[in-house]
């Protein structure tokens, strides 16, 4: 069997979890790691992995896994899919993710490559169990509550403000959907907080929510990087009222986005050209297996 040949775009907790899940599946390879900054000690876990500041450097790669954080994703995407290399991202920002589709479909489709955006567990996976529920129930209302748990994306927002050390962006849920922000950070020297505080709050991460922002010691102390969702619907299928379903998980956070965006990535080879989102994408592409031994098994 020849296998895909991955690169991980990026490397902080997501790039190395989708390493680890790269490494447990079968049909795929390992590339290469891309990295802003070849400075410091190579970690042990990318022995004999080639490592470099610029995907050019590497050879032969057929999709690119983007781990980097979420705002750099766009220019990234643009970028790789010029080479005709396939995009898998995990993209979160909901309100922005419909604008970036069009963005990469144009550019995926002039280089005859596909990109996979908002692939994640929410955007992601989620977004699958969203469609279900809507289409079982096609008359309701569904909730989505988060955590409590890390939201890395909300992390790695804060850690991006001048003057943060450290950060840990807690997402508590308050039921119907409405979540609190408990934000943790620490300060460089010569920072004002309430100032540093603020430009926390009015953040298009935080502007919509209930934000709690406080200063800490140690933000290590604090960080678990559990994770989870409860989402339910109540409506109607048919004529038919009260019908009622609920999905829940815990999770650890980094690991689910990193072994999902291994999933989309193998999915990737079995779409058009173009720019999709997961609920686009039949689930049985995201599993790696026979198709006729998959059917046996699942249906």
């Amino acid at each position: 069997m020849k296998k895909i040949r991955a690169a991980i775009v990026g490397y902080g907790n997501i790039g190395k979890y989708a390493l680890e899940a790269l490494q447990a599946s079968p049909d795929f390879e390992i590339a290469g790691i891309v990295r802003r900054s070849l400075e410091g000690k190579t970690p042990l876990e990318l022995s004999g992995i080639p490592v470099v500041t610029d995907i050019k450097e590497l050879t032969n790669v057929q999709v690119a896994l983007l781990c980097a954080p979420t705002r750099s994703v766009p220019e990234y995407a643009k970028e790789i899919l010029t080479l005709g290399i396939n995009t898998v991202d995990s993209f979160d920002i909901h309100g922005r993710i419909y604008d970036l589709r069009r963005e990469l479909d144009t550019v995926a489709k002039e280089n005859k490559a596909v990109a996979i955006i908002a692939a994640g567990w929410d955007p992601g996976s989620d977004s699958i169990v969203r469609a279900l529920m809507e289409a079982s129930v096609p008359k309701g209302i569904t909730y989505t509550n988060f955590g409590p748990g890390m939201s890395m994306g909300h992390t790695v927002c804060v850690k991006s403000k001048p003057g943060v050390k450290a950060a840990l962006s807690m997402t508590i849920p308050l039921g119907t959907g409405i979540h609190r922000r408990m934000v943790y950070i620490e300060l460089e020297k010569g920072y004002d907080f309430e100032k540093v505080a603020e430009s926390i709050r009015i953040d298009p991460y935080f502007a919509n929510d209930e934000t709690h922002i406080k200063l800490v010691e140690h933000v290590d102390e604090l960080i678990d990087m559990g994770h989870g969702v409860n989402m339910t619907r109540k409506g109607v299928s048919g004529k038919a009222q009260n019908q009622l379903m609920e999905f829940d998980m815990k999770i650890n956070n980094p690991a689910l986005t990193g072994q999902l965006l291994v999933c989309v990535a193998r999915a990737s080879f079995k779409q058009q050209p173009g720019a999709h989102t997961i609920i686009e994408i039949p689930v049985i592409d995201l599993l790696y297996g026979d198709r006729e031994t998959l059917i046996r098994k699942l249906v």
